[in-house]
């Protein structure tokens, strides 16, 4: 999807588009704008200059996401709110609407998998698509295909997203990016050379920056100088994994088969502060977003229809440095007061004398709510988990 949570706020507000927008900072409660909404008026009606500006905020957010207008100023997403503002001060500054986001990403994949049902599900804006055995999906490359994709999200949404079509998963991805937004890119084997090769390594999702840097040091920039060293000599800088990965990726190869289902290791929900809170100052304040994540996690296995029997928390203090704890309780759960009761006896085996700046909390060893494993009765071989002794040296909020 193109700047997926840009544009869903952009048909919240049409009078911002073709303006420099950015996403991020917070979850949306009562936007400051809607305070300026002319009585008897729409949200479309808010004047421009009523929005909040990125030049005014203050705080360690960061960047969802950014409409191209905010890009072409070198803003983009995982980027410092701070940092951004300096780039473009001008900018509007929106909150992130989850809820909002979730229903469109629900409804665009309902009707991908209406045309072509083999998808694997990639996170809340992006997909995967087979197109092998879809009536059509061969003509023109995919083009067909594709552009019917593209016509029925937009029908029922608003929304343009771009489509890559290629051999495999690896090559569709970057293919994915080349033209950006509402664009279709066909890559074929033979166009390996010419389309893919000259990218930078960066470009290959699995190398990360350090990675990239790394071969960077080593004189190697593009995916065709990667394609270009041994096999070996790849082993024996970055290991016979990583090495042996990097000279299949750099010649196009990729075998991984499109999905459908799998099933998810955890699932947690975790919040940055905007001001560092400490625990005894700010344990009421600490206490209801603990909650609030609490019900989240629940509802998330609620929805999906898992439960799970591990429950555990990470903390992120103001130096940076992380703790986890983990508890496995002895039935599966999707029930906030018991996630929110094993969390907090979690919460009691870690320090809690610094200031934190994230708060998160995790529910493991998931099971389908349906399956014979988390129906079996608390105590049997089915259901039994083990106890972690509980350190009680700490205050909890």
């Amino acid at each position: 999807m193109d700047a997926f949570y840009a544009s869903v706020e952009l048909l919240r507000y049409p009078q911002l588009k073709g303006l420099p927008v950015v996403i991020g900072g917070g979850r949306r409660s009562v936007d400051e704008a809607l305070r300026n909404l002319p009585p008897g008026g729409t949200l479309a009606d808010i004047p421009v200059e009523a929005f909040a500006r990125l030049r005014d905020y203050v705080g360690r957010g960061v960047i969802t996401t950014a409409t191209y207008p905010a890009r072409q100023f070198g803003v983009g997403s995982a980027m410092g709110l701070m940092k951004a503002a300096k780039l473009c001060p001008q900018a509007i500054l929106l909150p992130v609407d989850f809820d909002e986001i979730r229903q469109f990403s629900r409804t665009f994949k309902k009707i991908i998998t209406d045309i072509a049902p083999v998808m694997e599900d990639r996170g809340v804006d992006e997909v995967y698509i087979d197109f092998t055995e879809v009536p059509g999906g061969q003509r023109e490359g995919g083009r067909t295909l594709a552009r019917l994709i593209q016509k029925a999200i937009f029908d029922a949404t608003g929304l343009t997203c771009s489509i890559g079509v290629a051999p495999n998963k690896l090559i569709a991805k970057m293919a994915s990016e080349f033209n950006k937004p509402n664009g279709i890119s066909i890559v074929h084997e033979e166009d390996l050379e010419t389309r893919i090769w000259p990218l930078p390594c960066r470009k290959v999702n699995g190398i990360g920056p350090k990675a990239d840097e790394k071969l960077k040091r080593l004189g190697i920039e593009t995916i065709g100088q990667l394609a270009a060293c041994e096999r070996g000599w790849l082993i024996e800088h970055f290991g016979k994994s990583t090495g042996a990965w990097m000279h299949e990726v750099a010649w196009g190869r990729d075998d991984r088969p499109v999905v459908t289902e799998s099933e998810p290791v955890s699932m947690s929900r975790e919040t940055t502060f905007e001001r560092d809170l400490h625990a005894v100052r700010d344990r009421a304040e600490l206490g209801a977003i603990f909650t609030h994540l609490c019900t989240k996690v629940a509802e998330d296995l609620q929805r999906k229809g898992y439960v799970g029997k591990t429950i555990g928390i990470k903390l992120r203090y103001d130096d940076f440095k992380i703790a986890t704890r983990d508890q496995t309780i002895d039935r599966f759960t999707n029930d906030a007061k018991t996630i929110r009761h094993t969390g907090g006896l979690c919460l009691k085996r870690v320090p809690l004398e610094r200031p934190l700046r994230l708060l998160g909390v995790r529910v493991g060893a998931l099971a389908r709510a349906d399956s014979p494993e988390a129906l079996a009765p608390a105590g049997t071989p089915a259901a039994r988990g083990r106890a972690e002794p509980v350190a009680t040296t700490a205050s909890l909020f």
